[in-house]
This record gives C-alpha cells, sequence and structure tokens, in this order.
C-alpha cells in the first residue's frame, strides 16, 4: 500500500480505494454550511425540482454577513432563509446574533478529524485547523449538495509547509500566515491541499491555527489542515456530545497523512526572527514588515471577522489598550467572531477595558469585512484590519486603502493613530 497526504487519504475513505492527485470522485459531505446566501442558493434548488434537502442534518445555516439586516433588502433575504429552514426542518440554524460562521460551526459540534465539510464561502477551510477537509463551493453547488447530498470533487496535491521557530513577543499566528502567503503568492497552492506542521504550530493556540487554516484561501487552496493534538481535542470534545477525546484521536488516526507521503511541494519557514507583517493595498500578498510602513496615517481600525475575533485576540488588544485611549482621529471597531466569545470577553472584562478605550462595540459577525454595513469606508480612507482580505472595495469604497495586520498591530496602531509596531508600546 502506497504512503498518503492527508486529502488522499480521507478522500479514499468514500471512494473506497485508494487515490491520487487530479482523479475526480463523489462524496457525501458530513456538512454543508452555507450563511446569508442561503435564500439565492434556495431559489436554485428549487429549480432544480426536488422539494425536499436530502438531509436536513448535513445543513448548517448561520446568518452573520448582514446580520442585523442593514436595509429592507437584507431582512427580507432573511425572512426567506428562516422560512426556508422552517420548510425543510433544518436543525443546525443560527439566526443574528449568534456569530460569524467559521467560529459558530465549530463550536457547535459540527467539525470533527476526519470531516468532510463544504461551504458555499471561500474561508470554509478554516476547519482544517480541526483535522476536517473542508473546502469552499459556489452557490449552484450548494443548491446541488441540498437536492442530492453528494458533490464530486477532484483529489488535489498537497503541499506541506512546516514551521519552525518560537514567535517573538508581540508577533503572532496572523503574522506567520501573511509572511507566508508574501513568500509564495495570493496564487501560490490554487486548488492545492495544504498541511501545515512544525514546532511553531504545535505551540500554537487552536484559535491560532484557524488563522492558518482561514488564511490558506488566501493563497489559492482548497484546503488546509492542522494536525489534531490534545489542545484540539481538549477543544472539540465537550462540543462532541458522541466523542470523547480518546475517540475524537481515533478519528483523526484514519486519515492522518502517512510518513514518505509524496508532496508537489515542501516548504520551510523559520519565524524565530519574524517581525509583525502588514499587507498594503491592494493585495493579500503585497507583505511588508511593519517597519516598512510605520507612520502611515488610519482613519479606522477594525479588530475581528473570522480571522481574529477570538478571545486571544481581544486579550492581547485589550493588553494593548488597557488604561489608555484611542488616538481621537482613529475609529475602533471590535466584533467578537461569536456569541460565545463574547460572553467569555465579557466575563474577563476584556470588553469593559476596550470600550474604555474608546472602542466602539459591534455584535458578532462579519460586520464591516465585506464593507455592507456596520463601518463602511469613505473614499480616500484608511482602514488596519484583522480581516483577511484588502482588495478594493471589500470595505465599501472602491477609493478606500485597506491594510491587514495582527490584533497586536492594529491596537498599537489605533493608540498611535498611524500603523505602528507593536513591540515598541
Amino acid at each position: 500500500m502506497s504512503a498518503h497526504t492527508f486529502v488522499e487519504k480521507v478522500l479514499a475513505r468514500q471512494a473506497g480505494r485508494e487515490l491520487s492527485p487530479g482523479e475526480i470522485i463523489t462524496v457525501r459531505p458530513d456538512r454543508l454550511l452555507t450563511h446569508d446566501n442561503t435564500a439565492d442558493i434556495a431559489r436554485k434548488f428549487r429549480k432544480i425540482g426536488v422539494r425536499r434537502v436530502a438531509d436536513p442534518t448535513m445543513n448548517v445555516i448561520v446568518l452573520d454577513h448582514v446580520a442585523p439586516a442593514a436595509n429592507e433588502t437584507y431582512a427580507a433575504n432573511h425572512r426567506a432563509i428562516r422560512e426556508f429552514v422552517a420548510e425543510q426542518g433544518i436543525p443546525a440554524f443560527y439566526d443574528v446574533g449568534a456569530g460569524i460562521c467559521h467560529q459558530v460551526l465549530p463550536e457547535h459540534g459540527h467539525a470533527w478529524p476526519g470531516a468532510i465539510i463544504v461551504g458555499s464561502d471561500s474561508h470554509t477551510p478554516t476547519y482544517g485547523a480541526f483535522g476536517a477537509f473542508a473546502a469552499g463551493i459556489g452557490r449552484t453547488e450548494a443548491a446541488a449538495v441540498m437536492a442530492t447530498g453528494s458533490i464530486w470533487l477532484r483529489v488535489p496535491p498537497s503541499i506541506k509547509i512546516t514551521i519552525h521557530g518560537h514567535l517573538p513577543p508581540r508577533v503572532t499566528p496572523k503574522d506567520v500566515i501573511l509572511h507566508i502567503i508574501g513568500e509564495i503568492g495570493a496564487d501560490g497552492a490554487t486548488y492545492q491541499a495544504v498541511e501545515f506542521g512544525g514546532e511553531t504550530v504545535s505551540a500554537m493556540s487552536v484559535a491560532g491555527r484557524m488563522v492558518l487554516a482561514n488564511m490558506a484561501a488566501e493563497m489559492g487552496a482548497k484546503n488546509a489542515v492542522i494536525a489534531p493534538d490534545e489542545k484540539t481535542l481538549a477543544w472539540l470534545a465537550p462540543r462532541l456530545a458522541a466523542h470523547d477525546e480518546r475517540s475524537l484521536a481515533q478519528l483523526w488516526a484514519e486519515v492522518r497523512p502517512d510518513d514518505g507521503a509524496s508532496y508537489a511541494r515542501e516548504l520551510h519557514f523559520d519565524v524565530s526572527e519574524l517581525p509583525p507583517q502588514i499587507a498594503k493595498p491592494h493585495t493579500v500578498d503585497n507583505v511588508v514588515p511593519v517597519t516598512d510602513v510605520l507612520g502611515t496615517k488610519i482613519d479606522q481600525a477594525l479588530l475581528g471577522t473570522c480571522t481574529n475575533g477570538r478571545l486571544e485576540d481581544l486579550r492581547i488588544a485589550a493588553e494593548i489598550l488597557r488604561g489608555r485611549h484611542v488616538h481621537p482621529g482613529v475609529r475602533l471597531l471590535v466584533l467578537p467572531a461569536s456569541r460565545e466569545v463574547l460572553l467569555d470577553a465579557l466575563a474577563e472584562g476584556l470588553i469593559r477595558d476596550l470600550v474604555a478605550a474608546g472602542a466602539t462595540l459591534l455584535n458578532p459577525g462579519c460586520g464591516p469585512c465585506l464593507g455592507a454595513h456596520e463601518g463602511a469606508m469613505a473614499p480616500g480612507e484608511v482602514t488596519l484590519s484583522t480581516a483577511n482580505r484588502n482588495f478594493k472595495g471589500r470595505m465599501g469604497s472602491q477609493g478606500a486603502f485597506i491594510y491587514l495586520g495582527s490584533p497586536a498591530t492594529v491596537a498599537a496602531s489605533a493608540l498611535r493613530g498611524e500603523i505602528s509596531d507593536p513591540r515598541a508600546v
């Protein structure tokens, strides 16, 4: 028997035979994620001519992109989704306020080692942080999955990325992944599976690993995966009633990559001396050390999104801002990734610290990330954001400028009114 990568093994379980990159197979996903785009997907589903979704328990629907609704059009869209959920008897529905789909789905037990998850959102690879195969698909494909319960996939070749070294103070997983994307390019992993590993990744929290998997989409990856360990299993076990840590470990053992597996590329990065990183407008791979852009004036700072809206992100920002006040020329927007994160942050006093420092607290959700509401930019304005994308128009204005950085860099820069090195604050 040949040695195989993670993606070859996880897909082979459904094919019932060994697989090689390039083969096309039909799989039955464990979960199908949709969000505010569910209304459009439901319309496509009905055009197929079937009346009932193939498996209501496969569907996970989260209202998060424009939540609460910003106008009548969005409100009607949300109503149509609620009606579809009731009509089809879909149990896993999370309405306005639950949070961002990529945080809500694993929090509520819909991701596990070896699971196959597809979602009508490009950042679906986030769930690879839990040992799942997770890939984004289009709306028409999502409608077909609703109708048939299956989808065809081409087995992607794999890239193995090993990250070495101990991260310096106030250098975070966000800096690591920005650096990697800057090195290999926004198309450097197009339709490839990425396996992240190395001692740096092992030392990361579950939240930090989610950052790597989330932003693998920004280098074109079909999916990304990080081997679950005791941290992952301890995080998952209370959320998966049918499993304890031992059974979850067994699920991973069935799909873990083999020693000697063949990879399209094997890349190594040493981050021992990595400085904080910034992605400059208007591409995510336009990455430089923060020292190259020090002093760039900002109008808005965004802390949150599916990339960096978790508890540890709010903690590091509160540590920097506690007892201080943001620059009078800066709007600091804070949106926790989920209701669970918000409650934990409230219990720790982090929200009090951030609001006292001048931040505006937004409800859990995508908020200003996509530019639809809650913090759209004006032409000529500059935002420093913890999000994952910075192309023109991303935050509501073709004439605005978006820089990407870590929560530490965003907090330090909000304090000073210009892009700043968090190590110096």
